[in-house]
């Protein structure tokens, strides 16, 4: 499993714009699919530094080839103006689970 996890700090107040410019356009498949779960998560003393993570169930080449039919790069053009500043972004491999 991979865990996508993307965290930045966004213009003041713009959660409600950023989140609309990061949903995918929806094709013939959901393009989310592959994900097993997606997480929008919100520092609870300033809302503007958010934390994006998805569970990705497979390889890191299956990852590429998912997030290019989800159009990736074009995602990250749209939700750009929207981020002050990237602070983390990464693919990380899950090599233990402590909960189920």
């Amino acid at each position: 499993m991979i865990c996508t996890l993307t965290a930045r700090r966004l213009q003041p107040g713009a959660y409600e714009t950023f989140r609309a410019a990061w949903t995918p356009a929806q094709g013939s498949e959901d393009p989310l699919s592959r994900w097993t779960r997606i997480y929008h998560c919100r520092n609870v003393s300033d809302p503007d530094v958010v934390i994006s993570f998805g569970l990705f169930e497979g390889t890191l080449e299956e990852l590429r080839q998912a997030q290019a039919q989800l159009g990736r790069q074009s995602q990250v053009d749209r939700i750009e103006p929207h981020v002050q500043q990237v602070l983390l972004d990464g693919c990380y491999e899950v090599i233990e689970q402590l909960a189920p």
